[in-house]
């Protein structure tokens, strides 16, 4: 079957252990080319120590030379001392190290240092443990509710598209296309960058220059949520076609429809536009490395200034225009702020009724009359008498 090779590393997780002394491990599920998968277990320490030595192994692609010409991943080095918090906070940098690296051109991803890295050990198959001090405390890497959590075996199956034009390459990361090629997708990125792979090449490719083979319509595009989600400008852009918009770092925005080609249609106040994906994060998310190398990229064509397409279907995409947009957007923000007026309103009607009965004089104590001089000389004190003759 020929030598073996990883074609997908999962991380599930990681554990805490007690034995011989209290450290993390991470759980790795690696998938092989004769369809076998295993759980092994390293420590951040081993794994820092492996890609140092995967990056002296290849100065170039590391970037040692040049920066541009790097495409092994980033990884950032290990704390003084790694609590339980910066384990969990590195699962996402670590999950996305893993699938980069598997992905990387065969002399990298296929060498034996990889390779023999996330063989299974002894250790592995037989965890250091001692029942007596404390048995190690397992944590999962949460998964999307989409997936089953159990379903966890079996080959990759990837999509394969189409390109309907032809497209050179801007960086060595990326791949050429002629019309007509069809790719096999590996990872869809919403920022319009997909990881495709033809024949034995690999690098990323403008989603937009690729169509799905059974129709020309994108089901996995989501319809435009016209409430809105907030997110942040992190990077400026100055609007180059007439349907997008000019917005600086730190702007607020509401996207209101997710495409998958990277242009995403936004609202600023009452205006809508397209602005690319990648220059924009989530309100209250946290900034990460990886997220602003990406920025660095220029953002993807958009698909309706791609020229010479040539289709194998009849009809073109369904597209909304920018004054659909407009219209629902503005008609959405009209009714919200309808509706709170009407609430306020009901809210005055009910204040307006109990008004009256807050107004009501109400009954007073009836006064005494005023006793006589007699009656007070009668019942007064010796001395208040004497006082008053």
């Amino acid at each position: 079957m020929g030598d073996a090779f990883i074609r997908h590393i999962e991380l599930l997780g990681y554990e805490k252990r007690f034995f011989p002394s209290q450290h993390y491990v991470y759980m790795f599920l690696v998938k092989w080319n004769d369809l076998s998968e295993k759980v092994v277990y390293r420590r951040f320490t081993e794994i820092y120590e492996f890609h140092k030595a995967l990056k002296e192994m290849f100065p170039i692609e590391s970037g040692d030379i040049n920066i541009e010409s790097r495409i092994i991943p980033h990884l950032p080095a290990p704390k003084w001392f790694d609590g339980q918090r910066s384990t969990e906070n590195r699962q996402g940098t670590l999950a996305e190290y893993c699938y980069t690296l598997v992905n990387l051109p065969h002399k990298i991803s296929r060498c034996l240092h990889v390779i023999n890295f996330f063989k299974v050990r002894h250790d592995d198959m037989n965890p250091v443990t001692d029942s007596q001090i404390k048995k190690p405390e397992v944590f999962l890497l949460p998964k999307d509710s989409k997936k089953n959590p159990t379903d966890i075996t079996g080959p990759i199956v990837l999509q394969t598209y189409r390109a309907i034009a032809d497209y050179e390459k801007g960086s060595t990361s990326e791949m050429a296309l002629k019309a007509g090629d069809m790719v096999d997708v590996v990872e869809k990125s919403e920022n319009g960058w997909w990881f495709c792979q033809l024949k034995n090449k690999q690098g990323w490719v403008p989603a937009a220059y690729l169509e799905p083979l059974d129709g020309p319509d994108e089901s996995e595009e989501q319809e435009p949520n016209y409430a809105g989600e907030a997110y942040v400008v992190q990077k400026s852009y100055t609007a180059v076609e007439e349907d997008e918009l000019t917005l600086k770092e730190g702007d607020t925005i509401e996207v209101i429809h997710k495409l998958l080609d990277g242009w995403w249609v936004i609202r600023k106040d009452e205006t809508t536009g397209y602005y690319p994906s990648m220059y924009l994060q989530k309100a209250g998310e946290v900034n990460t490395s990886v997220k602003s190398e990406l920025r660095n990229r220029g953002a993807p064509p958009r698909r309706s200034t791609i020229r010479n397409v040539k289709s194998i279907h009849k009809q073109g995409r369904k597209q909304i225009s920018q004054e659909t947009y407009r219209r629902n957007s503005k008609k959405y923000i009209q009714n919200q702020r309808k509706m709170q007026g009407n609430s306020l309103n009901k809210a005055n009607v009910i204040i307006e009724k109990n008004e009256p009965e807050d107004n009501k004089p109400k009954a007073q104590p009836a006064v005494p009359p005023r006793p006589s001089k007699d009656l007070i000389l009668n019942r007064c004190t010796e001395s208040t008498w004497r006082k008053i003759l």
